[in-house]
């Protein structure tokens, strides 16, 4: 009995944010099939978006050929939207053990953002017999998803009444009640949503804010990227100032300054994210570009690593969380490479640790340049976003069949979702 490494998922609208549960669910520890659920948010160009849970159908079609005419995935519960979200995630793993203070016990939360930061709380089915009816749709059985709040906050640079769009957000592993968001009115506001209250904003760039991460292990620092080309680390030990990281060239040709003061055009910085298994490392790109740089926090200023494998612009990348350094990235061109960077990423003598501040420098480090991904899947159409798993222990079913552990990695392209065991 051969076991799957594919399961997929038709939505009923083009998916854009997606992300992989971190943990399995209160009280389910004994069915290990809600280590598989994503949560999922459409992208359409009005107020009518949805975000939905999806979860396996029955635990026997990550083994079992004949269950190939039902969806492996089915929609556990959606909600209203509004407007797109621009990301979507799951609790950190480290939130069920953390002591909220208005959160039950059975709930896990998710977040997102797009008008506002929302945060809502999931409540999963009781151990019922509702999987007897194989290739039935649920009917919500005992899923919830209700919103919990909705934070927006005063800008610092606009004047309306409502909070300027947000664009992303990170959620703090260390002290889940910490999430940070960027915003395209320049600024990076953290949040502390279990009391529901702003606790700092700070204008982060001179233009749009695209993306931002905490340092993993750290609650006081973390890096945006946005249209000005920079990449910044902010602490919030010291405000008064950040780190420019990285800072996109300039085009060797450009158009003549229209006047002294104003800025030459740079390449806006899409996403960043940090490697969790050394935090030295962590991977941006460029709008429209095809290649991804990784940039190492003890010799900023330029990168030392490019990965040049895609033929069309990439548009999401991710860590796995496994300890040796792997990275997927996804684009245009239909393409998911999957990079490994042990033999590049040598972790030095000294590495800067979480508590530390952002003063450590290396010498400078010549970059190498990296053509051959260990891995291709080619989709379909445009792959617009990906989400890893969690180490996923393996599982005996009651039928005998048992399956190894490992991680899988969820893709996004149109409305399809495919997992693919990595």
């Amino acid at each position: 009995m051969t076991q799957t490494t594919l399961l997929q998922y038709e939505a009923p609208w083009p998916v854009h944010a997606l992300d992989w549960c971190k943990s399995t669910a209160p009280g389910q520890q004994s069915r290990p099939r809600s280590a598989f659920r994503l949560g999922i948010a459409s992208f359409s160009e009005d107020y009518r978006n949805r975000i939905a849970i999806v979860g396996l159908q029955d635990e026997r079609v990550l083994v079992e050929d004949d269950y190939t005419d039902y969806p492996d995935f089915v929609t556990l519960v959606e909600a209203n939207h509004g407007y797109p979200a621009t990301n979507l995630q799951w609790q950190p793993a480290s939130a069920s053990g953390f002591s909220w203070t208005g959160k039950a016990p059975a709930a896990e939360l998710l977040a997102t953002t797009g008008d506002a930061l929302r945060v809502w709380e999931y409540f999963g089915d009781a151990p019922a017999a509702s999987s007897a009816y194989v290739g039935r749709q649920p009917t919500g059985g005992g899923h919830r998803l209700t919103l919990k709040t909705a934070l927006s906050g005063q800008s610092k640079v606009q004047s309306q009444s409502t909070g300027p769009p947000l664009t992303s957000f990170s959620w703090n592993e260390k002290a889940p009640s910490l999430v940070v968001t960027s915003s395209i009115d320049t600024t990076c506001t953290v949040w502390n949503i279990d009391t529901s209250t702003a606790i700092t904003q700070l204008i982060a760039h001179d233009r749009e804010v695209y993306d931002v991460a905490w340092l993993p292990g750290s609650t006081d620092i973390f890096v945006s990227v946005g249209a000005d080309g920079s990449l910044r680390a902010f602490d919030l030990r010291s405000l008064e100032h950040s780190t420019i990281l990285y800072e996109t060239p300039a085009p060797k040709s450009g158009p003549p300054a229209a006047s002294a003061s104003s800025r030459l055009p740079t390449s806006p910085l899409l996403r960043i994210a940090f490697n969790p298994a050394d935090s030295n490392y962590m991977s941006t790109f460029h709008m429209d570009g095809q290649d991804v740089q990784i940039l190492d926090m003890r010799s900023p200023g330029q990168p030392v690593i490019e990965l040049r494998g895609h033929r069309a612009q990439v548009n999401a990348m991710g860590w796995s969380t496994t300890d040796r350094p792997t990275l997927a990235t996804a684009g245009d061109d239909c393409q998911v490479l999957l990079w490994d960077l042990a033999t590049y990423t040598q972790t030095a003598t000294s590495p800067r640790t979480a508590n530390s501040r952002l003063n450590s420098p290396r010498p400078d480090v010549k970059k190498r340049v990296v053509n051959d991904p260990i891995m291709a899947y080619s989709a379909s159409s445009e792959v617009t976003n990906l989400a890893w798993s969690p180490q996923i222990p393996g599982m005996t079913m009651n039928t005998g069949h048992s399956t190894a552990p490992g991680e899988w990695l969820a893709i996004a392209s149109g409305k399809s979702i495919k997992a693919l065991k990595v």
